[in-house]
């Protein structure tokens, strides 16, 4: 089964952190990635840009709005996602106890609905 791992964090957070800091914690997402690859899991993964970067549309009474930005505010905004294939919840939930965003932000583990084609 395919599970996305929503990985949500302060925006805010990696200016704040020193060149060193940074530096550590790309190494621990490409040891992570590496990880999902070794265990042959791994479907896709992607960092977004940042939130003041999205738009948002909405169609209400058949009138679309389209708005700047982000609609929800929160002090944690989604900034990427793995999407891994493995057999049920529990190792779901295993991989996303050791993606590095789990012990700066938090890591939401969602079931993917396949579609039929």
């Amino acid at each position: 089964m395919q599970y996305f791992l929503l990985i949500y964090s302060e925006e805010s957070g990696w200016a704040k952190m020193s060149q060193a800091e940074q530096e550590q914690a790309q190494a621990a997402y490409g040891a992570f990635t590496e990880a999902l690859n070794s265990a042959g899991i791994r479907v896709g993964s992607h960092r977004l840009q940042p939130s003041t970067t999205s738009t948002t549309v909405k169609v209400a009474n058949g009138k679309t709005q389209v708005l700047d930005g982000p609609f929800i505010d929160s002090k944690e905004q989604l900034g990427g996602y793995y999407l891994i294939d493995v057999p049920d919840l529990d190792a779901a939930l295993s991989w996303a106890a050791r993606c590095p965003g789990a012990s700066h932000g938090t890591v939401e583990v969602r079931p993917s609905w396949c579609m039929p084609s």
